[in-house]
């Protein structure tokens, strides 16, 4: 089933590459997302299969969670991608906002690479040994340049190289990290040493405490830039404002979750090993920074596309905060993780429309959305809520659970700089999102009627984040439960 699911979106990388027809690589593009969210239902509820401990791939608990988002995700972005390439064939077109002259990239390959990130995506969250999970992390940074420079303009060429640069800087750190926690592990004898994860946690009491620490941090700082925590985080809204919407959402719904679970694997290993309190502390610091460093760039933000990654940093701000309280935390961090990829996705993919109909990523050359667009105007201010962490929305229902551990516990400055930050975000977006989508209308613009392609997917995205706050299924809470206590976490 693993093989399967990791080789399956190879297969039809190559046959997009060797398909002419664009009708055609649609529709494998497609069919393929359809057929391994399949393939991924399946894993969700067949039993976990057993496997050796010693072994490479593996879906325990965590991994099949992460998988679950990012196939979901990957489908319902496939579903737009033919509608958005139809809006920027390749030619030669110009930028309202620069009057800059740019070609798009060829299709093919900007299908084959998406492609390419599903398989990668699908290999971080199989991965149970942290070497292999590091190749897999590297993989979605190479996989994806090529899609954030589809547009081929000056600055989708700058975010592509600072993308590029500050990730490799950040995954060799990660490297070092895995060095460091191999001679943690070896005791006497190097040539002992381990990644399997389970493995680690088996060795917890004979794991070197100095040595662990420092492998923790360089993993931290490593897999921490590639999710996007402050201060190494300069990468991201370049990154994500400039690349394809339907990319922006795969970036901010899965990619950064990729990292978050590689720094979830680690800060297990330092809790199996007494050193939670460290590892934790380090996680609620960065967290906090992240959060509120991201709500001051929120507020005052001209560009929606930059405005919805500094709210993806802020999120995963409160992701690390989550994991750092540890105990109930950890489940709510999860479910956030969940709802914030959901609605971010959705968010993303009514930019899409709106930057098609407005040629401008400027939010004061934006408004009467719900008049020209009125599907995605009201998704956008139905989004806003939901990103806000407004009841009855399940980010709300993950930020109480995560807040309310650290009132409970020890960490009461934490939550109330968490609150802060909250709210001067929520400020922010309030403003931006609301002149955005009411007022007049532009007197050049008439309403658009929009394809079912382009607004059924964020429709269906949202519905799922408001109805996560309303119920969580069984089997979810089953699964996320089973994921915390794995990752040393609780359950509320």
């Amino acid at each position: 089933m693993i093989r399967l699911l990791i080789l399956l979106p190879i297969v039809a990388a190559v046959a997009t590459l060797l398909t002419p027809s664009p009708k055609g690589r649609r529709r494998l593009l497609v069919g393929t997302a359809g057929l391994h969210l399949l393939l991924t239902a399946g894993a969700w509820l067949m039993p976990l299969p057993t496997f050796a401990a010693d072994a490479w791939l593996g879906l325990d608990h965590a991994g099949r969670f992460f998988l679950g988002i990012s196939s979901c995700l990957f489908f319902a972005v496939a579903i737009t991608v033919g509608p958005y390439l139809e809006q920027n064939r390749t030619g030669r077109q110009r930028e309202a906002d620069t009057g800059s002259i740019f070609v798009n990239a060829s299709p093919a390959v900007f299908c084959a690479c998406l492609l390419g990130f599903l398989a990668t995506m699908t290999l971080v969250a199989a991965s149970r040994h942290l070497g292999v999970l590091w190749v897999a992390i590297e993989a979605t940074t190479l996989v994806t340049a090529p899609l954030i420079y589809f547009h081929r303009q000056p600055r989708s060429l700058e975010a592509t190289w600072k993308y590029l640069l500050v990730c490799s800087v950040g995954i060799a750190l990660a490297l070092i990290g895995n060095f460091l926690l191999v001679v943690a592990s070896a005791a006497d004898d190097i040539t002992a040493g381990s990644l399997v994860v389970s493995d680690l946690v088996a060795r917890r009491a004979l794991m070197q405490g100095p040595w662990l620490k420092a492998a923790f941090v360089f993993l931290l700082v490593g897999y921490g830039t590639k999710m996007g925590l402050v201060p190494m985080h300069t990468w991201l809204p370049d990154a994500h404002s400039e690349a394809p919407s339907p990319v922006s959402a795969l970036l901010s719904g899965a990619l950064l979750n990729c990292a978050f679970l590689g720094i979830l694997r680690a800060h297990s290993i330092c809790v199996a090993a007494g050193l939670g309190d460290f590892s934790g502390g380090i996680l609620i610091f960065f967290g906090v920074l992240s959060m509120l460093i991201a709500a001051a760039f929120i507020v005052g933000q001209t560009d929606f596309k930059r405005l919805l990654a500094y709210s993806s940093i802020e999120h995963m701000g409160l992701l690390a905060l989550g994991a750092g309280l540890g105990g109930a935390a950890t489940y709510g961090a999860l479910l956030h993780a969940l709802n914030h990829s959901l609605v971010k996705a959705a968010l993303f993919l009514c930019a899409s429309s709106f930057l098609a109909v407005y040629r401008t990523k400027l939010i004061p050359r934006i408004h009467g959305a719900i008049r020209v667009l009125p599907v995605s105007g009201w998704l956008w201010l139905f989004g806003f809520l939901a990103i806000a962490g407004s009841p009855p929305f399940g980010t709300f229902v993950g930020e109480f659970i995560i807040l309310r551990t650290a009132f409970v516990g020890n960490h009461v400055w934490a939550g109330c700089l968490a609150l802060l930050a909250l709210t001067i975000a929520f400020i922010g977006l309030a403003r931006a999102f609301i002149s955005m989508a009411l007022g007049p209308a532009p007197a050049n613009l008439k309403p658009v009627r929009e394809e079912p392609q382009q607004f059924w997917p964020p429709l269906a995205l949202l519905s799922l984040a408001l109805l996560l706050g309303l119920w969580i299924p069984a089997r979810l809470h089953g699964v996320l439960a089973a994921a915390a206590t794995l990752l040393k976490g609780g359950v509320p």
